[in-house]
């Protein structure tokens, strides 16, 4: 396996990333990804982290933190990088940032239609919390 080279996200990332994404089956219709992008460089873009290997994008991840908890958003690795530890790297880096901006713990939502990501979630320490999640859109993209 070589080693993965994890920075912060740049300009010039966003076609990889959204063609990342869309390839992990991460985008919907009404979140568009570009715009999800520009918010997300508007706060806290330093942990936007992009995975690297020899000079190809391979993975990327949105952590945040809000003063109570820690999200995570848009883990993706590509599809042939899978099974690699690449993902798991990812969010270690994204947990340490996390940590040392204070958070006390991570929150992540899965959507039902990827669902087979739960097992590599509860395998780096993640577990299915007792909550119903709830949204209201405020803003049409």
């Amino acid at each position: 396996m070589s080693e993965l080279q994890i920075r912060d996200y740049l300009e010039t990332d966003q076609e990889a990333v959204v063609a990342s994404w869309r390839d992990c089956g991460l985008t919907v219709p009404w979140n568009d990804p570009v715009n999800d992008i520009h918010r997300k460089l508007s706060v806290q873009r330093h942990m936007f982290l992009i995975g690297m290997l020899n000079d190809r994008l391979v993975g990327s991840v949105m952590a945040g933190y809000e003063g109570h908890r820690g999200w995570i958003n848009y883990l993706a690795v590509a599809s042939e990088c899978r099974e690699s530890g690449y993902g798991r790297c990812l969010m270690e880096e994204a947990e340490r940032r996390l940590r040392a901006l204070g958070c006390p713990k991570i929150n992540l939502q899965i959507r039902s239609s990827n669902a087979g990501v739960v097992g590599f979630y509860k395998g780096i320490g993640f577990s299915v919390d007792d909550v119903i999640s709830m949204g209201k859109r405020l803003e049409e993209d």
